[in-house]
């Protein structure tokens, strides 16, 4: 009898340790393509590392920005890795709000692109590693640009991408000229539109932080884009962000599309785009100046900083942004499916290059862009698409929703700077950027 209730209070004992010894890591991240992917495949980490789990939390873009954010500022813990971007990490790497992320040789951190790791990191420490990169670039359809007689050079104009819209809009057979973000919010319509007024030679701040939502270069920017959507754009267009014009493009409904390089490789997708072999891809758009045309962004894997699960975190972080974890979603998707935009050694399997028909123009895209010269006067702000200074947050999304109440008809284009003029202006006093 003895014997036996040892016995169970062993056996209960090794349980109650081994469920102490199990981690659970909880991932906020974005619902786009790539990280619903990761989850698929997660059971392959898991495998490999018995005692450890991943739990998702899968946000829309916008609510994701949200949630992380209020969760690193207030410590709260929610989550153990975040999904965030180059706007958030040398902002809260500075503010010590994230773990520095040390990796091993086998790692190889020097075959992430440049562009990445620079914008990752803060005083050459990483502080989130790239899950996948991106630019911006002008997506299109071919066969219509062919049967209207247009040939897309690969660096266009905007006044060349309103003729063409104006060409091949064709709503009576459900294809629509133009689809662009019109969905409020500093990394929605106010990143996309952030490049489209850089290269009509505006600026968010001058050298004294003054806000320039009125100058000229914003009101022909805005003016341009808002009637490009209105006459050639689909109905509802203030609605829609990445995920919403994915859908439509993939469906054969829009004849252009200037956004994320990522998106490339779903719209190139047989299985997912009835579209698949009629695409074509070049350079965002420029008009007065080439500065500032294509963004620059990283979906990036982090772990805040204070975590009591840094090892098992960093685990899951290192091999999500592995060469391992590339070769991977090649072996089960094939190669024209990796996340792109990350690693040198990815543009340099020819494997890649001959399934990814965009690899060229995505990599190129990449490398053009300079958030330290993004615009055309000079400003006193690094960054693209948007101004990595911590107002920027509810100064974008506030500007964003002026931008999408003129996209919907609810204000005069003018009208909606004035207002954004007036937010900018307070919040950059209110922060003490100048009295």
């Amino acid at each position: 009898m003895k014997f036996r209730i040892a016995s169970a209070l062993t056996a209960a004992m090794m349980t109650a340790g081994m469920a102490q010894a199990a981690t659970e890591l909880v991932v906020a991240t974005v619902n786009n393509g790539h990280m619903i992917e990761m989850q698929k495949l997660t059971k392959h980490f898991e495998s490999a590392n018995p005692g450890i789990t991943v739990k998702w939390v899968t946000l829309e873009e916008g609510v994701l920005r949200q949630r992380v954010t209020t969760d690193i500022a207030t410590k709260g813990g929610q989550f153990d890795i975040m999904t965030i971007g180059m706007y958030e990490t040398p902002i809260w790497g500075k503010q010590g709000w994230l773990q520095e992320l040390k990796t091993d040789a086998a790692y190889d951190a020097d075959d992430i692109l440049p562009a990445m790791r620079n914008g990752l990191s803060v005083d050459g420490k990483m502080f989130a590693v790239p899950f996948y990169g991106e630019s911006s670039m002008l997506m299109y359809r071919k066969d219509l640009t062919d049967k209207a007689g247009i040939k897309i050079p690969n660096n266009p104009t905007w006044d060349l991408v309103r003729e063409t819209a104006a060409k091949i809009h064709d709503p009576a057979n459900g294809v629509y000229g133009i689809c662009l973000r019109g969905k409020p919010g500093w990394g929605d319509n106010a990143a996309f539109l952030t490049t489209v007024v850089n290269t009509y030679g505006g600026q968010w701040f001058d050298m004294k932080w003054k806000p320039q939502l009125e100058s000229k270069p914003w009101k022909d920017a805005i003016g341009m884009y808002v009637n490009l959507l209105t006459k050639y754009g689909p109905p509802g267009s203030e609605n829609n962000s990445f995920n919403e014009i994915l859908a439509l493009y993939n469906e054969g409904k829009c004849g252009m599309w200037i956004d994320a390089t990522i998106a490339a490789s779903f719209i190139s997708d047989p299985r997912q785009s009835k579209v698949a072999d009629k695409v074509a891809f070049a350079q965002a758009p420029t008009q007065v100046t080439p500065k500032g045309a294509n963004w620059l962004w990283a979906w990036a894997l982090a772990i805040p900083a204070g975590s009591k699960k840094v090892d098992a975190a960093t685990k899951f972080v290192t091999w999500a942004t592995s060469k391992e974890y590339i070769e991977l979603v090649a072996k089960t998707n094939g190669w024209a499916s990796v996340p792109t935009g990350t690693r040198k050694s990815t543009y340099a399997n020819p494997n890649f290059v001959k399934a990814a028909r965009f690899a060229d123009a995505e990599k190129a895209a990449i490398d053009s862009a300079n958030p330290a010269d993004s615009t055309l006067p000079k400003s006193p702000y690094v960054g693209v698409q948007f101004a990595a200074i911590p107002e920027f947050q509810s100064i974008g999304t506030a500007v964003g929703q002026e931008l999408t109440a003129a996209l919907a008809g609810k204000k005069s284009v003018d009208a909606a700077l004035k207002a954004s003029q007036v937010i900018a202006d307070r919040q950059m006093k209110k922060a003490g950027y100048y009295k």
